[in-house]
């Protein structure tokens, strides 16, 4: 009776180790899951607003292409195009933390990481993710007074034409 009792034991303890929960099924993971959803619903928003920021940037050349020696116009132009190389830096940067993301979760879901690695590393993605999130308001922001500052320069140049 001794050694059936400590086979039942013995396989009630190794039934018991084997049967850890999949990290995937944990409610941080699935958490993890939603913000990784999130960061890329924000990219593709980015994205999209880095386009038409390189449309604007093609409409202001070419509404430029007939204004000859304007020194300010030249500057407007300098300063959208640097902030457009920003940008897009700053988008590039944002896919590679969303790529760090997706094998964050991949990685946890596997059992190479532990939660705790995870929450920690995702806390830090997160918290980069905001800052980015910061930037690319701040650079919108920028971009549509860049903007408004060519438009009143356009207008003023028609003003003038008019005049003569």
């Amino acid at each position: 009776m001794k050694t059936i009792s400590k086979l039942l034991l013995m396989t009630l303890v190794l039934f018991a180790v084997s049967c850890k929960q999949n990290p995937a099924e944990s409610q941080e993971h699935k958490t993890m899951v939603e913000n990784h959803e999130e960061m890329e619903a924000s990219h593709k928003m980015m994205s999209k607003d880095h386009d038409g920021m390189k449309d604007d940037h093609r409409k202001m050349m070419d509404s430029h292409k007939d204004i000859l020696n304007d020194s300010i116009h030249v500057v407007t132009e300098q300063k959208h195009s640097a902030l457009l190389n920003k940008h897009g830096v700053l988008i590039a940067s944002h896919k590679s933390l969303i790529d760090k993301h997706s094998e964050l979760e991949s990685q946890h879901a596997s059992g190479e990481i532990t939660l705790e690695q995870m929450l920690v590393e995702h806390e830090a993605m997160k918290s980069e993710h905001e800052k980015m999130e910061v930037e690319h308001a701040a650079i919108t922001k920028e971009h549509k007074q860049i903007e408004l500052e060519d438009q009143m320069m356009l207008k003023e140049d028609q003003t003038k034409d008019s005049e003569i």
